[in-house]
């Protein structure tokens, strides 16, 4: 079990988040129970998520998209707020990394993705001098572009768009 605030500190922490400006706030979006014993992950904060997630009787989610976008209308309407609503009544916190997910040379989907495509991350890209918004690499050995189209179809279980 872990305070809520000590677990949004340890989450901000690891993932860096000061070192990204964001499209959407990054950390605890929504507060619910002050203890959290147990955890469910997800790529949107959809509301089949927050279901799963109380039916699991989870006290937090952790998504790669949440809530409050630049640029969305902030009115807490419709879908939003019947899955705000949900939360709240449910007492479910909820977390949300978006760039510190994308980019963490350890935890993120660029280097996760590199690995399960076999890639050596030999660099990043940081075209603003700020943290790496993209890594290269090598292949060995090197693979033909048909090859390397057939390993990330095998790997993502989708054929890539050419």
């Amino acid at each position: 079990m872990a305070a809520l605030q000590e677990l949004a500190h340890y989450l901000d922490e690891l993932l860096e988040v000061r070192r990204y400006e964001d499209y959407c706030p990054n950390g605890l979006q929504v507060e619910g129970r002050p203890q959290v014993r147990r955890m469910v992950g997800g790529v949107t904060a959809c509301r089949a998520l927050i279901e799963a997630a109380v039916a699991a009787h989870a006290d937090a989610i952790l998504v790669h998209h949440g809530y409050f976008w630049k640029g969305e209308d902030p009115r807490v309407v419709g879908l939003k707020a019947a899955r705000l609503r949900l939360l709240l009544a449910e007492g479910v916190s909820l977390f949300a990394y978006h760039l510190p997910l994308d980019f963490h040379p350890e935890f993120g989907n660029n280097v996760q993705l590199a690995r399960r495509l076999g890639l050596s991350v030999t660099g990043g890209l940081a075209p603003d001098g700020g943290p790496d918004k993209g890594l290269y690499g090598t292949l060995d050995p090197p693979l033909a572009p048909t090859a390397f189209a057939r390993r990330l179809e095998e790997v993502l279980q989708r054929a890539p768009l050419w």
